[in-house]
């Protein structure tokens, strides 16, 4: 990865994290919990992959339509979150194989 690749990736950060703070408050407190557990738990391409900018156009839609957060998402972000999520890669499940493709260990 070269310099101009790390300038181009900050520049998109920073235009992602402006169109998160023009949402209303209770929309930019939700997606940063959902940030916040996707980046814990998430996919391995979370950065590199659409997901976090699927979620900000979903929000947009949702304040276009004049809706809460909380109708768009539920009540529970993590089950949101790992809906979206189910069929993708994680870092717990390279670090689960790599466990289990060890020689001479046994499980308790």
């Amino acid at each position: 990865m070269g310099i101009r690749d790390i300038i181009e990736g900050k520049k998109q950060w920073r235009a992602h994290m402006a169109r998160v703070k023009a949402l209303p408050p209770d929309y930019q407190i939700v997606y940063k919990e959902i940030q916040r557990y996707i980046f814990k738990v998430g996919p391995i391409d979370v950065l590199d992959g659409p997901l976090l900018s699927g979620i900000i156009d979903f929000f947009e839609e949702g304040v276009a339509a004049n809706r809460g957060v909380l109708e768009l998402i539920g009540n529970d972000v993590a089950a949101f979150c790992d809906d979206l999520t189910k069929d993708s890669r994680t870092y717990a499940d390279i670090y689960q194989e790599s466990i289990s493709e060890k020689p001479g260990t046994a499980e308790k």
